[in-house]
């Protein structure tokens, strides 16, 4: 039986306090799935409400006293119960809420993959998770630029909490990561993530240490090791400083780039192969893989595997670096890479559907729980495409297109079906 609003809402009402919170939350929650047609701030949401009031939805995410945590927690173990599989996938990625002005939390002028340049703006990093079942956002961050940490009087006057210091996209995406670890909800042990966060020496050094699998996406201007050379430090001359850092032994075979790499590999060395069904049919891409060894200051690091990936006619190529066991299958790797691409969709998704990067609020507070809602709502539409796909309902094709990454487009974006169902569902006095 397919679950009802009132029922969905009800599984995080607690989590808001007191009756008039928890009325607030089922408006707010309500506004966002039904409103479709003007900015989702609070006085349209209050619109399209019945008994809701601006003030009200307002006050809501910025003096109500709920904390986001704790929903955070209650959602991670909802979408558990409708994605969980051994072959889960996390997923970290980011994205841009364009917005003018100095004030709102976190604003600067910085590189935002939404305006595909740099410009004012927002930027939240995300936690998915992504299974044969289907995909959704489980956690967020606000990334604060330097210029707003190094300057405690205007973090004070948005909000951010004293405790609140510097940290880069990929430490908030490690700790969103750990956070989830430690809810014990979600089932994965591999991670994904474009080069943003792949390029990061660091990031990959933790998750490693933390026993996660990774494949991560990295630069074109990544040097690697194919093999393991020699080195030593310098015998001393006699003069000036002894040598303590170890250098390349002479002769000994220097790091290459990963495009060179890729260049030098015989054409028996690539695969074809399908690692998910889009909603334009398979998808089907060209893989090599070989061991390696990273470069660090020009010398041989850590043993992984170097993952090659390139269209059919030898175009867009990706490149990839994963921790993953020498045993592990190409397919899987590849697999595994493929799985962060629904967390685009998702994006979209949820800023078409459940107002994502609709919001008037500027401060900190008013930032994480306008966006924790909106991940609520998402997480209502994914039950909604869940049972859709069970019934085979016409006109929603099955929720687990594919078994290692389902890609095709969500098959619950279907508005005035939506908002049909919300609305005709109130909650019970």
């Amino acid at each position: 039986m397919a679950i009802s609003f009132a029922a969905f809402h009800q599984v995080f009402a607690p989590r808001f306090g007191r009756t008039e919170a928890r009325e607030r939350s089922e408006q707010y929650l309500r506004g966002l799935l039904v409103q479709q047609t003007d900015r989702r701030n609070a006085e349209n949401l209050a619109e399209s409400i019945a008994g809701a009031t601006p003030r009200g939805l307002q006050r809501f995410l910025t003096e109500s006293p709920w904390q986001d945590e704790p929903v955070i927690d209650d959602l991670q173990g909802y979408v558990g119960q409708q994605l969980n599989e051994p072959t889960g996938v996390f997923v970290l990625d980011d994205t841009g809420f364009v917005k003018q002005g100095k004030k709102s939390v976190g604003v600067a002028r910085q590189y935002s993959g939404t305006l595909g340049k740099v410009g004012n703006c927002q930027v939240g990093v995300f936690l998915a998770y992504v299974s044969g079942q289907g995909h959704a956002l489980v956690d967020k961050a606000l990334y604060l630029p330097r210029e707003w940490t190094d300057d405690r009087q205007r973090c004070r006057a948005a909000g951010v909490p004293e405790a609140i210091a510097y940290q880069s996209k990929a430490e908030l995406g490690l700790a969103l990561l750990r956070r989830a670890r430690r809810a014990g909800h979600l089932k994965a042990e591999w991670i994904t993530a474009d080069a943003g966060y792949g390029e990061v020496p660091t990031l990959r050094d933790s998750l490693a240490a933390d026993d996660w699998r990774y494949l991560l996406e990295v630069p074109s201007t990544t040097h690697v090791f194919t093999q393991l050379a020699q080195v030593a430090i310098p015998a001393w001359s006699g003069r000036g400083r002894k040598p303590s850092q170890p250098q390349l032994v002479a002769g000994e075979p220097g790091p290459q780039s990963v495009p060179a790499v890729a260049a030098s590999l015989p054409p028996a060395a690539w695969y074809e192969l399908t690692v998910a069904e889009g909603a334009q049919g398979p998808r089907i891409h060209q893989f090599a893989s070989l061991r390696v060894w990273e470069s660090r200051d020009g010398l041989p690091g850590r043993a992984c595997w170097l993952v090659l990936r390139r269209d059919v006619d030898g175009s867009a190529a990706k490149y990839y670096l994963s921790n993953a066991p020498a045993d592990t299958p190409l397919l899987r790797l590849a697999q595994v890479g493929a799985m962060r691409w629904p967390v685009e969709t998702e994006f979209q998704t949820e800023k078409g559907e459940t107002g994502l990067d609709e919001y008037e609020v500027r401060s900190w507070l008013g930032w994480q729980q306008h966006i924790t809602m909106a991940l609520l709502a998402g997480a209502f539409l994914l039950r909604l495409q869940v049972d859709w796909g069970k019934k085979s309902a016409p006109d929603h094709p099955p929720a687990n297109h594919a078994p290692a990454a389902p890609l095709a487009a969500p098959a619950y974006v279907d508005a005035q079906a939506i908002a049909g169902l919300v609305d005709r569902d109130p909650e019970p006095q």
